[in-house]
């Protein structure tokens, strides 16, 4: 891996960085990669009970439609992975959880970027109003696990964080 302090900076938005980065090959050689530095996420399955889970209803401009999704959010402050995953279920969802567990995380898209999302299963939720950042169009939506697991399976649920979310907790579920 080459020094990050070396990255040539292409763009510096709100939450991420775009920076090129020379990368040495196992010849010698090297060539340019443009990366997206992100510093990472959370992402959460809500139970409402053993068998539902609060899923959320976003407006992604990115790919133009509204996706169904697990919350999930941007580590941008000072606080614990397990904090971040509970204020993203508040804000996005208006749920405040009991219990919260790490179980696990994973890579988003590390051909170009480099953001590690932190899977969280939330239970105990008691219910309250949602507190959207300015501009975020989400509403909630509840769909029974075994649902949602068939969801992702049929390709109706089709945002990456959400089916490994989801089918990596119906893993866990079924050992």
């Amino acid at each position: 891996m080459e020094d990050p302090s070396d990255d040539e900076t292409l763009l510096e938005a709100r939450r991420f960085r775009v920076v090129r980065r020379r990368e040495r090959l196992p010849d010698g050689s090297s060539r340019s990669r443009e990366v997206v530095l992100h510093p990472g996420s959370v992402v959460v399955v809500p139970f409402v009970d053993d068998v539902t889970i609060c899923l959320v209803n976003v407006v992604r401009t990115a790919v133009g439609r509204t996706l169904l999704e697990l919350p999930a959010g941007t580590l941008d402050r000072e606080e614990s992975l397990a904090e971040a995953a509970q204020r993203e279920l508040l804000e996005e969802t208006g749920y405040r959880a009991g219990r919260i567990e790490e179980a696990g995380s994973f890579w988003m898209s590390p051909g170009i970027l480099r953001e590690r999302m932190h899977l969280f299963v939330a239970r105990d939720l008691a219910p309250g109003p949602q507190a959207l950042e300015e501009g975020e169009q989400i509403t909630t939506r509840l769909v029974a696990w075994a649902d949602a697991v068939a969801m992702c399976r049929d390709g109706i649920i089709d945002d990456a964080k959400t089916v490994a979310g989801i089918l990596l907790v119906e893993a866990r579920r079924r050992s």
